[in-house]
């Protein structure tokens, strides 16, 4: 194992190790989903806001608006981890109050259709619809759509990456950051999983699980948008902050896709969180280093929200 375990990190794997639960992968679908807003409401709830209101953007598409304020702002479109498969606007809603509380800008969480019902690609068709209501109808809710971010963690950071290498062509609006926590930048699991930490929160089998419920479709597992690290070409694609997991099992992924959008000349900032582990940033009432993640993205949203675009610096 390269990396030593924070204490915080060791509590928080006891405690998952005392509920003797197999992993996710060898659940039914249904059953894990429980389990993972179960395990998710253990958090304690996030700031109060402004104003938090559920909205539809299409009929069979929910999201959760979160406005820090009344005053108009840009807003952040998030979409939540849980492999493709698990998780929703509940299960992150501490994350998306936090993250719109540090930086004064509205978030809209989005409730994307799930594998295995909707194999890709469900989730990004969904997530571009998402940045079309932005478009279209973001003034009527106090957004400024020309003052867009994308963000995700996990999977929601392979959604969120998704759609801004779709939105380089069309979508109605183009963000000017991604904010990535420990995202899914690879279907190649080789390449993408450190074995030293294989098996700390997430396993090797358990991403092959989600893969094989996202990606039924072998050959969409070399599509740009799912395997954005070694199948799209990054240039012009918005500035990215990742923020990941020392002891995570898919850092790897972190760091080479930090690499390549440097090399395709994106400016990039990359924070690996010492000692932390997969999924961190959704507990920031467990994890100091969540707490820091969080600090860390909403100032960049805010610089990125809320200066004009010709003063922005450029980081690479």
């Amino acid at each position: 194992m390269t990396g030593r375990l924070h204490p915080e990190a060791v509590a928080a794997l006891r405690a998952a190790a005392a509920r003797s639960r197999p992993g996710v992968h060898l659940l039914p679908v249904a059953e894990a989903r429980a389990h993972f807003e179960a395990e998710s409401a253990e958090t304690a709830p996030g700031p109060r806001l402004a104003a938090v209101t559920d909205l539809r953007i299409r009929p069979d598409l929910p999201a959760r608006l979160y406005r820090p304020t009344v005053a108009r702002t840009g807003v952040v479109v998030y979409f939540h981890g849980g492999g493709w498969v698990l998780g929703s606007v509940d299960s992150h809603d501490a994350l998306c109050r936090t993250l719109a509380a540090r930086s004064g800008c509205a978030v809209l969480g989005v409730d994307y259709r799930r594998a295995p019902e909707h194999p890709y690609p469900a989730a990004v068709d969904d997530a571009a619809a998402a940045l079309g209501w932005v478009a279209a109808h973001g003034e009527e809710h106090g957004l400024d759509p020309a003052a867009t971010a994308v963000a995700g963690d996990s999977a929601g950071g392979n959604i969120a990456t998704a759609v801004a290498v779709r939105c380089r062509a069309a979508c109605g609006i183009r963000p000017r950051l991604q904010v990535l926590f420990y995202p899914v930048t690879t279907t190649d699991l080789d390449l993408g999983v450190d074995p030293g930490h294989d098996g700390l929160v997430l396993s090797r089998e358990e991403l092959a699980w989600h893969q094989d419920l996202y990606l039924p479709r072998r050959h969409e597992r070399r599509h740009p948008e799912t395997s954005p690290l070694d199948h799209a070409d990054l240039t012009g694609l918005p500035e990215a902050v990742i923020l990941a997991a020392e002891c995570d099992p898919i850092v790897p992924q972190s760091r080479l896709y930090a690499d390549a959008l440097r090399a395709a000349g994106v400016g990039v900032e990359l924070h690996v969180h010492p000692g932390m582990i997969h999924g961190f940033a959704q507990y920031p009432d467990r994890f100091a280093a969540a707490r820091d993640a969080l600090d860390r993205a909403g100032r960049a949203v805010h610089r990125a929200l809320s200066e004009a675009p010709d003063r922005l610096p450029s980081r690479r």
